[in-house]
């Protein structure tokens, strides 16, 4: 498999490309409209053809790159099936696999952040990986006061269905603001400030509500662009 994590710092974003070393076939999870000619540019320079661009849920931070990538190279849009995004590929749906060549990102509804909002494992011969989105920070969550979100449907998303998970399942999280990159379902069970050390639910819904956190600066362009899965022309 070849993996490479990708930033985008105005909006400390993540990007996340997985591709299969056998057929040369490539996804790129969240990418972000800034960064498509960097993407390009990766695809170009490890002789790849990028078949996906999948989405976690719809974004309030960031415009995706999805659309333009698509232009580019014919590549697929993956979306939540729940965002009603328009102009979508492939409706994601739990329990569907994506398939990227021998590769299988298994998708995990897990609402809460946002109501569309989905992880993505992939299993591998040593330890599987996540990729959180926002449902999940190293040390953190995201916000659930807009987009439908909801501080008790989180806290059952990552309780019952990631802390499920084997404890050396790496998470690969959507943001970070403090350079940190990777995580585990271990380590955050045991340390995250507001879902680990055995946080009770009402707990973590009075930590949810005391954030009283400014909304996005790019709320307003973002939510709609990327219900067109990124087109903004």
């Amino acid at each position: 498999m070849i993996f490479r994590q990708l930033f985008e710092p105005q909006s400390s974003a993540y990007t996340y490309l997985i591709a299969c070393e056998e057929t040369g076939a490539a996804a790129l999870i969240d990418p972000v409209l800034e960064t498509v000619e960097r993407d390009l540019d990766l695809l170009s320079d490890l002789g790849l053809s990028l078949e996906y661009t999948i989405e976690t849920h719809i974004h309030a931070d960031h415009v995706t790159g999805a659309d333009r990538l698509r232009d580019e190279t014919g590549s697929k849009v993956a979306v939540p099936e729940k965002s009603r995004a328009r102009n979508v590929d492939l409706p994601v749906r739990e329990g569907e696999p994506i398939h990227v060549g021998t590769l299988s990102l298994h998708p995990l509804y897990t609402p809460g952040h946002t109501a569309d909002h989905h992880c993505y494992l992939l299993e591998a011969p040593c330890s599987a990986r996540l990729f959180t989105g926002d449902a999940l920070l190293i040390e953190g969550c995201g916000r659930t006061d807009f987009q439908n979100g909801d501080a008790e449907t989180l806290y059952r998303s990552v309780h019952e269905k990631l802390f499920s998970l084997p404890d050396d399942t790496l998470v690969y999280p959507g943001h970070d603001y403090q350079q940190r990159r990777v995580s585990s379902i271990g380590q955050e069970k045991a340390r995250n400030p507001r879902l680990g050390g055995g946080k009770t639910l009402q707990e973590f819904i009075a930590i949810m509500a005391a954030l009283n956190l400014p909304n996005p600066k790019m709320m307003d362009v973002a939510v709609p662009a990327n219900l067109e899965c990124g087109d903004v022309a």
